[in-house]
């Protein structure tokens, strides 16, 4: 083997061992423990549902939280924490997503447990789907950073009215339930 041909194997080896070395590192959700997990904003139990997301901070601490408007709340707060991933759920399978590629749908009737009436979903048309039957108005990631965060107060006081009569498993936020 000529002198040109190792050299030309060797810069292609450092130039693949670079590339992999520099590449993100996957970082994954860890799993909701129910009995455990409470919301990191309003101390809520974390259910291992639809409407749960999670931050993975750069030091691997994962925050579980109730309702993405929770979380929401949590980033404003909390903006010198260094973030390396942000996961919400898909309100039609509950897997998780990345955040910044999930489609959002807000509307008021929609039921979270916090009120804030946001869902997502992994693709675009599964949330026009749910749209059209339910109502509501698509958000992109982006389309977040502008919204208002406001949380239906109605809402909030049908679910603790709900809560007073024996009903606060959460059942009043099943999907089948959760746009009128």
């Amino acid at each position: 083997m000529n002198r040109h041909n190792l050299k030309l194997i060797l810069f292609t080896f450092l130039l693949l061992l670079f590339i992999t070395g520099c590449g993100k590192k996957e970082i994954k959700p860890v799993a909701i423990n129910e009995e455990t997990d409470k919301c990191e904003v309003c101390n809520m139990q974390v259910k291992d549902n639809q409407f749960a997301t999670e931050i993975i901070l750069e030091n691997g601490k994962a925050i579980v939280f109730d309702d993405i408007g929770c979380m929401n709340k949590w980033i404003e707060e909390n903006k010198n924490e260094k973030i390396d991933a942000a996961f919400v759920r898909d309100y039609s399978t509950s897997k998780w997503i990345e955040m910044e590629n999930a489609t959002y749908v807000y509307g008021k009737s929609i039921k979270t447990p916090m009120a804030y009436n946001i869902i997502s979903f992994t693709n675009k048309d599964d949330a026009q789907n749910f749209i059209d039957e339910n109502k509501g108005s698509l958000l992109t990631y982006k389309d977040l950073e502008k919204h208002s965060w406001d949380r239906n107060k109605e809402m909030m006081e049908e679910m603790k009215k709900m809560k007073m009569n024996g009903h606060s498993d959460g059942a009043s936020m099943e999907k089948s339930d959760s746009a009128h």
